[in-house]
């Protein structure tokens, strides 16, 4: 049986000539930024090396090929959802990233078309138009954009945290293979991210702190007694269930194993405080294992996505900032990042 000689084995690499034009457009952006004395740092070069290339290979990589006079708003939005130019575990980008990203797109684009005298593409600049959340993330007038994690990434942390209680029907020396130091890591995480807390406010809850009493389930706690500081007054906080059961199991090892003291988490079993360099170490350890460790933001990533999860959820702005601790005027920063309701852990 013959073969239709219309389709090919494999796949067709895209045309010399595009290839070409995207090579030379980044190429003769960047000579200019170099003789201009715009651009100077190697660090920077690379950086934007890399996402130049992410871009061109997904352009060069469609059916037909986006080349830089065809690129529309459409084929931005198909890049940016493709999450090339990736960050975080989950490919996905951050605004600062993406903001960083489409300006270049824009710069070497208006470039090329000064070089061929053309007019200029304005899709990069329309795409930050159309995206607030990036547009206002590098933003002077504005406080700056908090880092947090993306759904797939909290529920990834989660599911991580979570291992370390046994299941309901499973043998109760499941937890053998956890130390009780890397126990009350992962707890102290959950709460972090299940109740927003800082890493002070972690350091320091007392025995005293969890609250059982009034909660729809026997025992396990459904709010903190946060303690004051000279930052924040004592406040409540409501424990998200996964957290909850979490410090449930907490509790328990601490008894049995007779850990003294009355700091919840405390940093040797003879009840000393933990201290803020290990507890800032053993936090990043454990998101670092978890497969969400980042450079930016550090474990406040976590106190953030709680907020914003609060918010999607429609917690008025006030509650969530005194579950916080802080100002409800510094609710304000959340604003670009939740625009509107989405999926939330």
């Amino acid at each position: 049986m013959l073969m239709n000689p219309s389709l090919s084995l494999f796949e067709e690499l895209p045309p010399t000539g595009h290839v070409l034009a995207f090579a030379q457009a980044f190429e003769h952006w960047l000579r200019d930024q170099r003789d201009s004395g715009l651009l100077r740092r190697d660090g920077s070069i690379s950086v934007y090396q890399d996402m130049w290339a992410a871009f061109s290979a997904w352009c060069l990589a469609q059916s037909p090929v986006v080349t830089l006079s065809s690129l529309g708003l459409a084929d931005l939005h198909a890049f940016q959802a493709a999450r090339f130019g990736r960050k975080t575990s989950d490919l996905s980008l951050t605004p600062r990233y993406a903001l960083r990203l489409m300006r270049l797109i824009d710069r070497v684009l208006r470039h090329h078309a000064a070089q061929i005298d053309a007019a200029p593409n304005p899709s990069a600049a329309d795409w930050i138009a159309s995206n607030p959340m990036v547009r206002y993330a590098d933003s002077a007038q504005a406080d700056p954009l908090p880092e947090y994690l993306s759904t797939a990434e909290a529920r990834q942390l989660i599911a991580f945290l979570s291992e370390a209680r046994p299941r309901p029907g499973s043998r109760r020396d499941a937890r053998a293979a956890l130390t009780w130091q890397e126990v009350r890591n992962r707890v102290s995480v959950a709460l972090q991210l299940g109740v927003g807390l800082t890493p002070g406010d972690v350091r320091a809850l007392t025995l005293d702190s969890p609250v059982s009493q009034g909660g729809r389930v026997r025992e396990r706690p459904w709010k903190l007694h946060v303690p004051g500081d000279g930052n924040s007054p004592a406040r409540e906080a409501p424990v998200a269930p996964w957290a909850a059961e979490l410090l449930r199991h907490w509790l328990v090892v601490r008894s049995e194993l007779a850990i003294a003291g009355a700091f919840l988490f405390p940093s040797t079993r003879t009840g000393k405080q933990w201290q803020k360099p290990s507890q800032y170490e053993c936090a990043r350890r454990v998101l670092e294992e978890a497969g969400v460790d980042s450079q930016e933001g550090g474990s406040f990533r976590l106190r953030h996505t709680f907020a914003i999860r609060q918010l999607r959820r429609g917690s008025p702005p006030e509650q969530v900032a005194r579950w916080l601790g802080i100002e409800a005027v510094k609710m304000k920063r959340y604003e670009h990042v939740v625009p509107r309701p989405v999926e939330v852990v």
